[in-house]
């Protein structure tokens, strides 16, 4: 199975400035190192569009993912998406309201969904390659009120009987909360356009949308907090 992969790098280094995180063992780069800049912890951009609001009894339709990488010089970027449709599990509730909001039609016959099973299979493996190769030892969810994708997601990985969940259960970060600190904003679009970050209210919406401007929105704020001087913390400050 293979999802919808789009590539749209955001703050990419050139050619000369490796995109990829140095993991080469050297000291002097470690500080550089994505791994050491979560304490071992991928963030991972996500977004699920759904059928309501309980997790447990409402459909799962898209989910999307972007790792996060980060460049030589310390800034964090992220060059793909993966997307995928999904198949509403049996008995799930789809709410007439929810799918006005979103516009998905999750019954249209050239609608290329798939079993959240296999969907998150894909995805988890996905996840755990891109951990691999910067040696993170798990993922952690990024999103945009991040507790509602949390929840969707965690009820996905419980319905599926998921043995092994790459990301963390409950620690996240919150692109609302961390924009509210940041920007003053905490509406996703109003935040973008705060950090100048370009918006479509016409393509919102959709997971693969949504979760690449909630990358740009956490890359933008975590490099400009690096700008501002925030990190690398003093060696008192990490004492």
């Amino acid at each position: 199975m293979t999802a919808e992969s789009s590539n749209d790098s955001l703050n990419e280094p050139s050619a000369n400035d490796p995109a990829v995180p140095i993991e080469d063992g050297l000291a002097e780069n470690m500080l550089h190192a994505i791994s050491a800049r979560f304490r071992g912890y991928l963030p991972i951009v996500v977004d699920i569009e759904t059928g309501g609001f309980n997790p447990q009894t409402d459909a799962m339709l898209e989910i999307a993912a972007s790792p996060v990488k980060m460049n030589s010089n310390g800034e964090l970027y992220c060059d793909e998406t993966f997307s995928y449709h999904i198949k509403p599990f049996e008995g799930s509730n789809i709410d007439s309201a929810s799918l006005e909001f979103t516009g998905i039609d999750p019954y249209h016959p050239l609608r290329p969904h798939q079993e959240e099973s296999l969907v998150l299979k894909d995805l988890f493996n996905r996840v755990r390659a891109e951990m691999k190769l910067v040696d993170c030892k798990r993922a952690i969810l990024v999103a945009h009120n991040a507790t509602f994708d949390q929840s969707f997601l965690n009820a996905a990985v419980e319905r599926c009987a998921i043995k092994r969940n790459p990301f963390h259960p409950f620690s996240s970060f919150d692109t609302a909360t961390l924009s509210g600190l940041a920007l003053g904003q905490t509406v996703l679009a109003k935040a973008c356009l705060s950090a100048k970050i370009e918006f479509s209210n016409d393509s919102a919406h959709s997971a693969a949308y949504d979760t690449r401007k909630t990358a740009e929105l956490f890359c933008f704020i975590v490099n400009r907090w690096k700008e501002l001087g925030g990190w690398p913390l003093t060696a008192t400050s990490q004492d």
